[in-house]
């Protein structure tokens, strides 16, 4: 049934609940700590040369991430942007492998050929950061058919798997978004339209580039749940995440979640960000997502400083370990330059 839009503000003083334990703050911290230390290390290998192209990092929206995907199940689906490799991680696409892509090496997980943007993982069903904006929604359009085509046609028995689709808010003034919006509703697919609305499209202030600005509330001209959500909680991230992928999971269709977020760097490491008034950055930087969680779980006594030291040094030691393992990765080699193109048979 039709749900209205809404906003949705979760206090952090009401966040440990039956779905919200110790442990799985723990796991949200660690992830995303994971995300943002990865994020530091590229923009450092991108100055030393050993990265080429355009690299898009996601430093300041790892609420968004980890919130949604540590919510999925192994045998759900995420379809990314051009800003792919936290989503990738959080899907648990090993650090060494997106880093080795990001180096162009054949360990990589597209085996050197994708890069940034093009970060590809079938075995985590990760379905690929796509370069161009909007490319993503027809494919988790697609995966989350094929799941319902599975239930209703082949009479699979095992539970809808759930697609989680990230985009931009530049990326809703698009006819893809509304054309997908509308087929989602039509077939009561189960997938997750989730608008990491960071408040620019490169170099557009959002208010500036679209009639509407309230994104959520365009879920209601196709009959969805709009919602908004503090995008710099992972806790509230999660607590709506959860509500839509059960939904969608029991085959009552898509919802729209809108994350109100901000990146911490520019639109790519190309971009000088002059665009951006300082005093704009700096009101976000003290809504630091990672730095509210780590002050409410010493706050509420749930970790010790020692707890959480231990777990920076171990992300800063996979991180490390992820640069060796790209370094010394082999390239691609030339005689094999057209493999992949095409599906191969499994001997």
């Amino acid at each position: 049934m039709y749900q209205p839009v809404k906003k949705v503000i979760l206090p952090e003083s009401s966040i440990i609940s039956d779905e919200v334990n110790e442990d799985i703050l723990i796991l949200l911290y660690s992830d995303m700590l994971l995300g943002r230390n990865f994020e530091d290390m590229c923009a450092q290998m991108y100055y030393r040369g050993k990265m080429f192209g355009f690299v898009h990092l996601y430093n300041g929206q790892e609420a968004v991430s980890t919130g949604v995907i540590k919510a999925l199940k192994n045998q759900d689906y995420v379809c990314s942007t051009y800003r792919d490799h936290v989503h990738a991680l959080s899907k648990g696409v090993p650090a060494k492998s997106v880093m080795a892509e990001l180096f162009g090496k054949e360990t990589g997980c597209s085996h050197g050929r994708g890069g940034s943007m093009h970060i590809f993982s079938s075995q985590h069903n990760f379905l690929g950061g796509f370069a161009f904006i909007g490319e993503g929604i027809p494919v988790a359009i697609g995966a989350a058919f094929q799941s319902i085509y599975k239930k209703q046609v082949l009479r699979n028995e095992d539970q809808l798997s759930v697609t989680a689709c990230f985009f931009g808010d530049g990326t809703t003034n698009n006819g893809q978004f509304f054309e997908c919006l509308n087929m989602a509703v039509l077939w009561k697919l189960p997938v997750i339209f989730i608008v990491e609305n960071n408040q620019w499209a490169i170099g557009m202030a959002h208010h500036r580039s679209t009639s509407f600005p309230e994104i959520y509330k365009k879920a209601e001209a196709f009959g969805l749940p709009g919602i908004e959500v503090d995008g710099m909680n992972v806790l509230a991230v999660r607590s709506v995440a959860l509500k839509a992928i059960e939904r969608a999971r029991n085959g009552n269709g898509p919802t729209l979640i809108e994350a109100l977020t901000y990146r911490f760097r520019g639109h790519s490491l190309a971009d000088p960000d002059e665009l951006r008034s300082r005093q704009e950055k700096n009101a976000w930087l003290t809504r630091d997502p990672i730095k509210r969680l780590r002050k409410y779980m010493i706050d509420n006594s749930l970790v010790t400083i020692d707890d959480l030291n231990e777990i920076d040094l171990k992300i800063k030691t996979d991180i490390d370990n992820s640069v060796n393992f790209a370094l010394s990765s082999p390239e691609p080699k030339t005689q094999d330059l057209k493999r992949y193109l095409f599906a191969e048979e499994e001997i």
